[in-house]
């Protein structure tokens, strides 16, 4: 029976969204004359933001002592709205990818992040819409341990699709709240090596008599059911002083409920100028399937595997670009 792979739906949602922004990119910084009723024509609006953070550290017979280092992150956005009568589409494609040289050592990632989120909305009264969005995460490249010598994550593995249907609450440009009580979330992991050890909540391998992983009976696949809040905030909370921010929470109806999943980005943004900015993101992940290594005696070693919150905290200066 012939199958979608995972890569390859990824792939090609990414190429229609980048050919829908290419294919009406002469509309930039062209303002159409509205000749006609407003609810009859389409308008797509395009916009988007790109920033590089470097950060370097060099010693010389420094007394105190530290370590030379080298850095770099990128992060991109680019949006892609359309609107016509009660209908909108919001569409976004974020990227962000951060390297780092620690003397001594070879080039390790600091940062690896792809997001896709495609939403429709049909207006149902003044501030409420109803919306369909498909949500879709992953990284870039592959991750390693600093030994280099174990496969942590890589590109499709893991990745988390989500598919809701609900009502979206937006008051004014600023706010919008997603309620879904139809949710499906999907965690994928495409690499076999992953999936045998039952990362990011698949199912592990099965065992042979003897107690050791059967390779290839790993599940590459994760499928949950349930309730999805999604709330996005963006102000100017002071002059040129950006506030971002996102809350994802995800309740599976079929297993422990009251376990939420929990995603929480924000990113403070500076601008001192039309090139040069600061930001500051934290970005907090708590979900019951996903096991960390954990030190349950303070001893320094790590004994087990368990749930644990995920926290980490950027803060750049570095040269910024925003187009509309």
């Amino acid at each position: 029976m012939f199958t979608l792979s995972p890569r390859f739906l990824f792939t090609t949602l990414c190429l229609f969204f980048l050919f829908l922004f290419s294919a009406n990119a002469q509309r930039l910084y062209v303002k159409p004359p509205v000749l006609e009723d407003p609810d009859t024509v389409g308008v797509w609006d395009f916009s988007g933001t790109g920033s590089l953070n470097l950060n370097q550290i060099s010693l010389s017979n420094w007394s105190a002592g530290g370590q030379n280092s080298f850095s770099v992150l990128g992060a991109g956005t680019i949006y892609a709205n359309y609107k016509k009568g009660k209908g909108t589409w919001n569409n976004a494609l974020d990227i962000t990818y951060g390297l780092i040289k620690l003397e001594g050592r070879r080039m390790q990632k600091s940062d690896d992040r792809v997001e896709l989120n495609l939403k429709y909305g049909y207006r149902a009264s003044k501030e409420w819409y109803y919306t369909g969005q498909l949500n879709v995460r992953s990284q870039l490249t592959p991750t390693y341990t600093v030994t280099r010598d174990t496969l942590v994550s890589n590109l499709f593995s893991p990745m988390y699709v989500l598919t809701s249907l609900g009502m979206d609450f937006k008051p004014n440009d600023k706010l919008s709240v997603f309620l879904s009580p139809l949710t499906g979330k999907f965690t994928i992991v495409e690499s076999q090596m992953l999936a045998d050890r039952g990362a990011f909540g698949v199912e592990r391998a099965e065992k042979d008599p003897e107690g050791n992983l059967i390779p290839g009976t790993g599940k590459h696949l994760r499928k949950e059911f349930g309730g999805y809040i999604n709330v996005r905030y963006k102000n100017e909370i002071l002059e040129n002083v950006l506030l971002q921010s996102k809350l994802d929470l995800f309740s599976n109806y079929l297993k422990d409920p009251e376990n939420i999943d929990l995603n929480f980005e924000n990113q403070v943004s500076f601008k001192f100028n039309e090139f040069i900015s600061a930001n500051f993101f934290l970005h907090m992940i708590y979900d019951d399937d996903v096991k960390v290594d954990v030190d349950r005696d303070g001893d320094g070693k790590d004994e087990s595997k368990g749930p644990r919150l995920q926290v980490k905290q950027m803060l750049g200066i570095g040269l910024s670009y925003k187009f509309e």
